[in-house]
């Protein structure tokens, strides 16, 4: 096993175990995948809690989706596969139970192109349009096919009445992502039946502008 797969096998179980005890994810719910460098892919098991993964249990499956190691993946393979396909900037892939932005996804008046409302530049820069998707049952194939419609056009979508969906560049960017949008989501419902005050269409603009952001 190479030294840099070593490296990303230990990342995956630090930043999960970093968002479990922060209450980013509970029980044995979320998971996270990374692209490995020869092609493959490091994910976390099925029923695995964020809290004590062990690196050395990962699922390893190699560049043609073959399982060649560790425990059996996530049911929510059918969602990674589709953004590994459809996005070829994906390196990582995380997938949370957020309280806050499954709160705000059962909401009335949600825009379902544009799921975080305005009120911070860093959901925008890290993020760019959320896509709020219905509701699948866990580990329904129809949860890709539904990503795999976007044909690569969000890096971010949130499943109805189930949590967030984030790809990045890599595990680090993918995990601060969600880490922006569960706490956009939190503002929002703190918010909620107020008037904030949201950043213009104008102040929207020049961000996306000057971070070349994906914003269609």
């Amino acid at each position: 096993m190479s030294q840099s797969e070593n490296k990303l096998r230990e990342d995956i179980c630090i930043m999960a175990k970093s968002m479990f005890d922060r209450g980013l994810t509970c029980g044995s719910s979320g998971n996270i995948s990374a692209r490995t460098e020869d092609g493959g892919l490091l994910v976390t098991p099925t029923g695995g809690c964020f809290g004590r993964l062990d690196p050395a249990t990962l699922s390893r499956f190699d560049e043609n989706g073959i399982l060649i190691a560790g425990l059996p993946p996530t049911k929510e393979m059918p969602l990674h596969s589709a953004f590994y396909d459809t996005r070829s900037s994906a390196n990582a892939i995380v997938h949370l139970h957020g309280t806050c932005s499954v709160a705000m996804s059962m909401m009335e008046g949600v825009d379902e192109d544009n799921f975080l409302p305005p009120l911070t530049p860093y959901s925008i820069m890290k993020l760019g349009k959320v896509k709020l998707l219905p509701y699948f049952m866990p580990g329904d194939p129809k949860t890709g096919d539904a990503i795999r419609g976007l044909v690569g056009k969000r890096s971010a979508i949130m499943l109805a009445n189930h949590g967030p969906v984030v790809a990045g560049k890599d595990l680090e960017a993918a995990v601060y992502a969600i880490e922006e949008l569960e706490e956009t989501a939190k503002l929002a419902m703190m918010l909620r039946g107020t008037s904030p005050k949201m950043l213009s269409e104008s102040e929207i603009t020049r961000i996306v502008t000057k971070f070349n952001v994906e914003w269609d």
